[in-house]
């Protein structure tokens, strides 16, 4: 359900500062820690943030879901894209990302991505990360990626660019002495009586020093908890990115945008059709250095589709794709490095020639099945330029934020460079803040049903069926009401018979699942065009004049079920509400 509208978020005259009074069902906490600022994750923008944090000397705690080095950045095999070439500029790194967000991204936030960029990329350098070199010169070896018309995308041990990078910012966290509690789930902000950011509650999955429900109390909070890829049954994010960051924010009473925007990386190993979970990606880069794509007659599909063939923007590629399998009624594509020959894959490739090895393929004699899945969600808990969400003291980074910088389809390799400069400007944020301590914490029942465990499946399929590549009003139609359908069951057995399902780990992400695929299939209905990685079958064309605008959507805090999902006047956020500008004073 949802309600229309048009104008500045919030112009129906919600206060998304106040919460919506839905929390998740869960113990009590039996434990507590303080803190100046608690980050949710631990990823390349969590990381940052927290160290960027604890040097301007606020007492800084990371919760991670799984271990510190376990989140989707060690996944990331491209690498991070910079202007740090000869003859390469922050301006044509510019140009290319505002071209691949369609029409969508914020300039303003694109312009602060790629000038402050290099230097972060820099500075991670001097925390330790090691990319990869020239043997000839020593300089940074960059390489290229689809929509880059340039080289500038810098890599490390090939193909494991994420693993260097979080290898190096787990470390220098860990030499910091910053306190960290791993696997650990996140279940909701603990707010004071204004709406104001106190902390949150979390389950510690395990025992060790900490075990079961607790709180961390703090003035600021950082969402950096990645993305919702396991929305959908198959994708290449890890089992641990179940939108939790986005579902809290919701519930706290924030506004998340452009949730529809979710990219489906045209390259991913194809398994087989029912394979479900996360799958091996194949990385960009191989194209970038020359694999092509093929059909099974080895006939090069996109060529004369763009003027980059295969280094066409991702949503282009994965739509050659999706076409060329309609056209052939086949379940996948092919890409072919075979010309890369033994020692390049070796060398350049470890990583993706050994997974796909291990599924028995051998990319160096035959052409390596693939097909397109979930990947990246360039929407997510809307932003300013310092991080700041609508509700005071929360601030989010990475992959579930939106800052405006991906607009309808992020450039490949911009979002390690997003996790770093915006952690950047949100801990310089925090640190201009005066900090007093925390205001007391205004109880909020669980009036939220809890979804079985088995929901998780079954959302998965419901969105990959009707939300997936390929969209249209009737399957968009089928997959709301699937969803709704889930939903009233819980809330009906809540209010009629007071019974919820078991508190824990398996219900909380199915719950979490379930908020983000009704947001975005509202979202993805209300869009009635393509444009980006949203692409409606019923509306094939991009329609400026009507959809060259955001989605803003929040919780209704007064009708419950319902979704408010409200239209920008045009391509620029609304400002965060002047009343929500994050104080931490007390």
């Amino acid at each position: 359900m949802s309600t229309p509208g048009r104008g500045p978020a919030g112009s129906d005259g919600g206060d998304t500062a106040a919460g919506t009074g839905i929390r998740l069902h869960a113990p009590a906490p039996g434990w507590s820690l303080e803190a100046d600022v608690v980050v949710v994750g631990s990823g390349v923008a969590g990381l940052t943030a927290a160290l960027r944090c604890a040097a301007a000397g606020r007492r800084t705690v990371v919760v991670t879901k799984a271990r510190l080095d376990d989140g989707s950045t060690r996944w990331a095999q491209g690498g991070i894209a910079a202007a740090l070439g000869d003859g390469d500029t922050p301006e044509q790194h510019l140009d290319d990302t505002l071209v691949a967000g369609a029409g969508l991204c914020d300039e303003e936030a694109v312009r602060l991505l790629v000038t402050e960029g290099p230097d972060a990329v820099r500075r991670l350098m001097a925390a330790g990360a090691v990319f990869d070199t020239s043997a000839e010169t020593g300089e940074i070896e960059l390489t290229r990626e689809g929509g880059h018309h340039r080289r500038r995308i810098a890599h490390a041990g090939g193909d494991a660019t994420g693993a260097e990078i979080s290898r190096a910012l787990v470390g220098a966290v860990q030499a910091a002495g910053i306190e960290t509690v791993e696997n650990a789930l996140v279940l909701d902000l603990l707010q004071d009586a204004q709406g104001r950011t106190a902390g949150v509650t979390l389950h510690v999955m395990g025992e060790g020093q900490h075990d079961g429900v607790g709180a961390v109390h703090a003035p600021a909070v950082i969402l950096a908890t990645g993305g919702m890829g396991q929305v959908f049954s198959a994708t290449t994010n890890p089992s641990v990115s179940t939108g939790d960051g986005v579902a809290l924010a919701l519930r706290a009473g924030a506004e998340v945008s452009d949730l529809e925007f979710v990219q489906f990386h045209p390259t991913v190993l194809f398994l087989g059709p029912d394979a479900e979970g996360q799958q091996p990606l194949v990385s960009e880069a191989v194209r970038g250095e020359g694999a092509y794509l093929v059909d099974a007659d080895g006939v090069r599909f996109m060529q004369g589709q763009h003027e980059l063939a295969e280094l066409a923007p991702r949503d282009i590629v994965a739509k050659g794709i999706m076409r060329r399998m309609q056209e052939q009624g086949a379940q996948h594509m092919y890409l072919d490095a075979r010309h890369f020959g033994a020692e390049m894959w070796e060398q350049r490739f470890p990583t993706i020639l050994a997974a796909c090895r291990s599924h028995g393929i051998d990319p160096v004699t035959e052409p390596i099945p693939v097909a397109p899945a979930a990947h990246y969600a360039s929407g997510g808990v809307r932003t300013d330029l310092h991080g700041r969400t609508t509700v005071r003291g929360l601030y989010a980074c990475g992959e579930v934020a939106c800052t405006g910088v991906h607009g309808a389809n992020r450039l490949a390799s911009n979002s390690l460079l997003e996790g770093l400069v915006f952690a950047e400007r949100i801990a310089d944020d925090i640190a201009a803040q005066r900090f007093g301590g925390n205001g007391p914490v205004v109880p909020v029942p669980s009036t939220g049903p809890l979804q079985p465990a088995t929901a998780r499946h079954e959302v998965q399929r419901i969105m990959t069926q009707g939300a997936g590549v390929l969209r249209s009003a009737d399957s968009l139609a089928a997959a709301a009401e699937a969803l709704e359908a889930l939903y009233a069951t819980a809330l009906n057995d809540l209010e009629t018979h007071g019974k919820t399902a078991e508190p824990g780990v398996d219900t909380w992400e199915a719950t979490n699942l379930l908020c983000v695929a009704r947001v975005l299939v509202a979202a993805a209905q209300r869009r009635e065009e393509t444009r980006g990685c949203h692409w409606r079958e019923d509306h094939p064309d991009r329609d400026d004049a009507d959809w060259r605008r955001h989605l803003v959507v929040r919780l209704s805090a007064t009708e419950k079920r319902a979704l408010v999902v409200v239209p920008t006047d045009s391509a620029d956020f609304p400002s965060v509400h002047p009343l929500s500008t994050p104080s931490l004073e007390q």
